[in-house]
């Protein structure tokens, strides 16, 4: 009789909150882990640092750029909001440094003009839009 009362009874109320207390701080580990990129290429990010040497020639912008960041970044449009816009695909690596030749299609009547300062919106897959300012050459 002794027996059945002890298997029916259950846990202590106090095993049972230091149970789930454990198995609470488990999960918030493993989410924070994820989120903060500690596994797996979730956290990587990229970080596109552009360089002042950067100009726009005719209508091809030559720009001077580095990945900084810890994953590829894909540049799918550069715009010069107003005047020309280009889709396009290039990616650059981590930790790569590249200058790009990248065609731009001015807006009809639109050009240019050497010794103008423009700025420059690069779009890339991550979500993320850098901005720059760049200078037309002749």
């Amino acid at each position: 009789m002794k027996l059945g009362k002890l298997l029916r009874r259950g846990i202590e109320p106090i095993i049972a909150v230091v149970i789930l207390v454990a198995i609470t701080l488990v999960i918030a580990i493993g989410v924070i882990g994820w989120i903060m990129g500690w596994w797996g290429a979730f956290g990587a990010t990229e970080t596109l640092q552009t360089f002042p040497d950067s100009y726009i020639q005719g209508n091809t912008l030559y720009l001077h750029v580095k990945n900084t960041g810890s994953a590829a970044a894909v540049i799918y449009k550069v715009e010069v909001p107003g005047i020309a816009s280009t889709d396009t695909t290039l990616t650059i690596g981590p930790g790569e440094e590249q200058t790009l030749n990248i065609p731009l299609t001015p807006q009809s009547g639109q050009q240019f003009v050497a010794g103008t300062t423009y700025q420059v919106k690069i779009y890339t897959m991550a979500g993320n839009v850098y901005s720059i300012n760049v200078q037309a050459r002749a």
